[in-house]
């Protein structure tokens, strides 16, 4: 008969804790695998050019880049593409000039408030025509109706 040493045994508390360290391990790589690239992801879209509309005319940035616009919607220049149609081709204007913008998909309503602030992201094609890709509405800094304004203007009476 031959002697066979037997093989050490693992006790049932070693082979759990070896398994909850590798476990652990595991979840902290993927959170932070995770925070990683949502923390690179908002780095990149913070990242895009904030222009007003005369500073996007005068530089002309090309149709690659990727820019955020700001301005104010010209009066009657905004029109629908068929009338049931999602685009929209409009006018924004800053210090006395004006920049063609498109846009498909829904419009929030502070869209057409005369004091709103208008934000695109998107393109500037070729120079002459804003093609956004979405569109943010900064809340007018005092609420006011358009009764109040009409109130308040000498030549509306």
């Amino acid at each position: 008969m031959r002697y066979t040493p037997a093989e050490p045994s693992r006790s049932p508390a070693s082979a759990s804790v070896l398994t909850r360290g590798r476990k652990l391990a595991i979840v902290v790589a993927v959170m932070l695998a995770a925070f990683g690239y949502f923390s690179y992801t908002a780095f990149e879209s913070a990242q895009s050019f904030y222009l007003t509309v005369d500073e996007l005319v005068e530089l002309g940035p090309s149709a690659a880049q990727a820019v955020q616009v700001k301005g104010k919607l010209v009066e009657g220049s905004f029109v629908r593409e068929g009338g049931t149609s999602t685009l929209a081709n409009f006018l924004l204007h800053e210090n006395g000039v004006q920049v063609d913008a498109t846009y498909d998909g829904v419009l929030p309503d502070l869209f057409f408030n005369p004091h709103s602030e208008i934000v695109l992201g998107g393109t500037y094609e070729d120079g002459r025509l804003f093609v956004a890709d979405r569109v943010y509405v900064k809340c007018p800094s005092k609420y006011q109706s358009l009764e109040v304004d009409n109130l308040s203007d000498p030549s509306s009476a």
